[in-house]
């Protein structure tokens, strides 16, 4: 996941002008553009781990913005949207932002409401990717743990004392020491409450 590229401004309409326009407002706002005349397009060139948001048309011939934005949640990529319309349509708004959609503005669309919703949008996905990031390291973490490491860690966050987890697992007090020792030193924590909170965002049940 390329967490440190600039984000783009992924723009997808098939107006020609509506591109053009858009385009050069996001440039003088310092902003990095890719523009695609299709959804179709759009989905051909699509690189989920370049960080950055979606400003998508919804009336396109062939695949619609709503129809686009389906595709992208079922192939698991979360990218945030913004929807632009020349029919303000509530319904379709309703749907589209209960499909997680940042927003939804009517063409001609104000400059600085777009921006505005722009800039939420990748902040959304910043969040989102920084979150990916931090759970693909715990999970790394907790793949470097033995089998026997990865039990003992279950019942640490159980709150059981080591006496309790060796006659659980029916080894020696001191042998349980060692392994807690190395889980929380492969885990990289100080305290039993820190290694809880990583299980937890890993999904780990106590035992």
């Amino acid at each position: 996941m390329n967490q440190n590229a600039a984000p783009t401004v992924f723009i997808v309409d098939d107006d020609p002008a509506v591109l053009k326009s858009l385009a050069r407002l996001l440039r003088a706002a310092r902003l990095t553009a890719a523009t695609f005349a299709s959804p179709q397009d759009f989905l051909a060139r699509h690189d989920p781990s370049r960080p950055g948001c979606l400003v998508l048309d919804v009336a396109m011939p062939g695949l619609n913005g709503l129809e686009l934005q389906q595709a992208l949640l079922a192939g698991g990529h979360e990218v945030p949207i913004i929807f632009l319309t020349g029919h303000g349509d509530i319904p379709m708004s309703v749907q589209a932002m209960k499909r997680g959609a940042v927003d939804f503005l009517t063409k001609p669309v104000n400059d600085h409401d777009l921006l505005e919703a722009i800039h939420t949008a990748l902040e959304k996905d910043r969040r989102q990717r920084q979150v990916l990031a931090e759970a693909a390291e715990i999970l790394q973490r907790l793949a470097s743990l033995t089998p026997r490491e990865r039990e003992v860690l279950e019942h640490v966050i159980a709150g059981q004392l080591n006496k309790q987890t060796a006659a659980a697992l029916g080894t020696a007090e001191k042998t349980i020491k060692v392994h807690r020792a190395r889980v929380m030193e492969k885990m990289k924590v100080q305290s039993v409450a820190e290694l809880v909170h990583l299980a937890e965002r890993a999904g780990i049940v106590p035992r």
